[in-house]
């Protein structure tokens, strides 16, 4: 599932996006076999019509809760990296979504238990400025390259802002980010004194 260009501003582009690590399809899986195990076995439960299709449609409705919804919620999640921002999005029919700029992360930390570096996924924790303060994205695979690759990408971010950015252009950057609510109004204040000093 691509990430709709009609959600990305001008000049923005998608850098990479992917979806959780499938570890998340493991236990969907198995409960599929375990109901296509239920389903051949039912010619071989008493005669009577009711009780076979009873258990068919109990076998078909928990194949549903424990399978087809994990599995269309994984398929639904994604997470999407461009040259300005951190998304993620998530949502079968309702839809949510967590947008971080990229000029806002202070610091991003990986974490892996030995389990998941054998099957090499892990979680991100990203640090940021403002209210959204620290942001938790799980099933990451390969989080360390992931890390590696949005500090490159933030770097690139704060220099392309630092060389095509007038003074007023990143104060109505600061004025947007404090009125999203990403900058706090001691952040905000701070910020802006900063750059008038340095006008």
């Amino acid at each position: 599932m691509k990430y709709p260009e009609s959600l990305l501003s001008q000049g923005e582009e998608v850098l990479r996006s992917f979806r959780p690590h499938w570890k998340s399809l493991v236990i969907p899986a198995a409960w599929t076999v375990f109901v296509i195990i239920g389903l051949a076995l039912v010619p071989r439960l008493p005669e009577e019509a009711w009780l076979r299709w009873g258990v068919v449609a109990i076998l078909l409705l928990g194949w549903i809760v424990v399978a087809v919804v994990p599995t269309l919620r994984w398929w639904y999640t994604m997470f999407v990296l461009t040259n300005e921002r951190l998304v993620l999005r998530k949502g079968i029919i309702a839809r949510s979504g967590v947008e971080i700029p990229l000029e806002v992360i202070n610091d991003v930390i990986f974490s892996q238990t030995v389990f998941e570096r054998m099957l090499g996924f892990g979680d991100l924790i990203i640090e940021s400025a403002g209210e959204m303060g620290q942001s938790r994205f799980s099933n990451i695979p390969k989080p360390d390259e992931f890390q590696a690759h949005l500090y490159s990408v933030r770097e690139d971010r704060a220099k392309a802002l630092a060389t095509s950015e007038t003074p007023s252009d990143t104060l109505a950057t600061l004025a947007r980010l404090h009125a999203d609510g990403v900058l706090t109004d001691e952040e905000f204040a701070g910020k802006k004194a900063k750059l008038l000093d340095e006008i």
